[in-house]
């Protein structure tokens, strides 16, 4: 069974940065994509990023809201995915999650995605 477990979220003044991390078990992690998707208070859950697997050349994919601002990227011996977030701005604040393509290819569709993981809380105060 795949699980998805995150970690790093917390609360940060609005320019400062923080690191989501990701640990996967319960399938070969290095073959599938994975994305970050968040969601605030009364909207839809979003996606903000995503890697493709190694097999389809390990390529990256943003929101433009976040483009330029966060960076993905996979650590495939350790199975931990990592979303690296600098500039932070309020509109940031969101539950993000982790979520686990059924696909090699990264793609912003959140049907793709099968695993899902708790989600961790991110609040950026003004």
């Amino acid at each position: 069974q795949v699980q998805l477990v995150e970690s790093g979220g917390g609360l940060v003044q609005a320019g400062g940065s923080l690191r989501l991390s990701c640990a996967a078990s319960g399938r070969t992690f290095s073959n599938y994509a994975m994305g970050w998707f968040r969601q605030a208070p009364g909207k839809e859950r979003e996606f903000v990023a995503a890697i493709s697997g190694s097999r389809s050349g390990g390529g990256t994919y943003y929101a433009d809201s976040v483009k330029g601002r966060f960076t993905i990227s996979r650590d495939n011996p350790k199975n931990t995915m990592y979303l690296q977030m600098d500039s932070l701005k309020p509109e940031d604040t969101a539950v993000y999650y982790c979520a686990g393509s059924a696909y090699w290819t990264a793609s912003a569709r959140r049907n793709d995605y099968t695993y899902w993981g708790q989600g961790t809380q991110i609040t950026v105060s003004s």
